[in-house]
């Protein structure tokens, strides 16, 4: 009892400290920066934080279990696991699909993998770091998603998945993609990392796929600091990551718990004596990916609070494209797929190539005015140095991926940017 009203008094402390740091500055223009992205909480998440540490469980928890639950239940999925980054998640989604009790669909080194090499590295990464042959297509301008009239071209006897994003939240078409998909019995991963809350035809995007992945870096649309998940309905795809994320083991032990199956002893894997302990057994050469207690309780807080960041998120990217939208003969700005609601993890902007400026004239005006600005990730990522050497299928050309390459930038829409902001920038293209 006194523990409980210790760890009670804690708690109040904390809250006091979070409003004594609290700074309510006002917006100075010119003269305070306006990010791209960043934290948004309040005591809550701080006191989750505590919570946990005081347990200090220091892997995966209660929180965690929590979290798992919350998330699969908020999306409409059957199965979340929590991971420590997005690009683990897309690295475990990726390895899941080369486990032999797959059996014939297992994905086998030299096997086709149909993506996009324009955004960020860890979706492509994983397919050559599991030995197989990404596929490239070229994007659409206005989306910045896979031109997805394009990829029934590329299906090849070798191509046994499809794994793309939804581009800076904006969801890809995915009512093509799935067709084709079951018409050639491809796998579908969904990198939905950029696209959480994101919508197709009434449906959290994140739900279509096979398997889909999330993040939860401070970028992201919720946040845990470090952080991802793994989703899928599949309840053999659940235990084959379960097992590639917690070191390869065959067990599915919580941790801190034994002999869940009630076979620990009793049971012959392999080449190994009968009876060897099913805790030390492991069916796949994996990982350590597992996310600690500690970042899952700054999750659940930040999990409450994720319909206002969806809905803050998408009316910031309607007051920039309200504002910008004049300035259509300069820019091509983004274009949603029909059916679809995106939850916008940033406003891209395309220069169109007879503009009067550069991409580099525009960065620098808006950063020496102090708004914070990004590349598309990777640009062309066949054209960075890590890939010089790497072995890749090109379907078609890549003509607008490097257009986007050399001339798109974006701004953020997360929602700790305010009204006066936005008008603020908005003002500053009108100079």
């Amino acid at each position: 009892m006194r523990s409980a009203n210790l760890r009670n008094d804690i708690f109040e402390k904390v809250k006091q400290f979070y409003y004594s740091q609290e700074k309510i500055e006002g917006f100075i223009p010119g003269k305070t920066r306006v990010n791209y992205a960043g934290r948004v909480y309040d005591e809550k998440e701080l006191v989750n934080l505590v919570d946990a540490s005081l347990d200090f469980w220091l892997t995966a928890g209660r929180y965690a279990d929590e979290f798992e639950k919350k998330f699969a239940e908020f999306l409409g999925v059957k199965y979340c696991l929590l991971v420590n980054s997005g690009s683990s998640a897309n690295l475990l989604a990726i390895a899941a699909l080369t486990s032999p009790k797959l059996g014939k669909r297992r994905l086998k080194p030299g096997d086709e993998v149909i993506t996009i090499a324009c955004g960020f590295p860890t979706t492509l990464n994983p397919i050559l770091q599991n030995s197989l042959k990404p596929v490239i297509i070229d994007i659409d301008l206005r989306t910045c998603n896979i031109q997805a009239e394009k990829i029934e071209k590329a299906v090849t006897k070798k191509t046994k998945a499809i794994f793309v994003p939804h581009t800076l939240g904006n969801p890809a078409e995915l009512g093509k993609i799935l067709k084709i998909a079951k018409k050639y019995n491809l796998w579908f991963i969904e990198d939905n990392c950029d696209a959480l809350g994101s919508k197709y035809k009434g449906k959290y995007t994140g739900t279509f796929g096979h398997i889909s992945t999330s993040s939860f870096y401070p970028a992201h649309h919720i946040t845990m600091g470090e952080g991802g998940a793994v989703l899928t309905n599949d309840a053999l795809l659940y235990r084959i990551i379960m097992s590639f994320r917690d070191w390869g083991r065959d067990c599915w032990c919580d941790t801190g718990h034994d002999n869940t199956c009630g076979k620990r002893f009793s049971q012959k894997f392999g080449k190994l004596p009968f009876g060897y302990d099913h805790k030390y057994v492991y069916s796949h050469i994996g990982y350590n990916l597992k996310v600690t207690d500690m970042q899952a309780a700054i999750g659940v807080a930040q999990l409450e609070k994720l319909p206002l960041f969806i809905k803050a998120r998408k009316r910031n990217f309607k007051a920039f494209y309200s504002g910008l939208k004049k300035y259509e003969k300069y820019f091509i700005l983004p274009q949603t797929v029909k059916n679809s609601e995106p939850s916008w993890f940033g406003f891209p902007i395309l220069i169109k190539p007879d503009a009067p400026f550069t991409r580099t004239d525009i960065v620098l005006y808006l950063e020496k005015n102090k708004i914070a600005t990004r590349m598309l990730f990777g640009g062309n990522l066949t054209k960075q140095p890590a890939y010089e050497n790497t072995k890749f299928r090109v379907v078609g050309d890549l003509r607008n991926t490097d257009l986007v390459m050399n001339n798109l930038f974006w701004i953020g829409v997360y929602p700790g940017i305010s009204k006066a902001q936005i008008n603020y920038i908005t003002g500053i293209f009108d100079k």
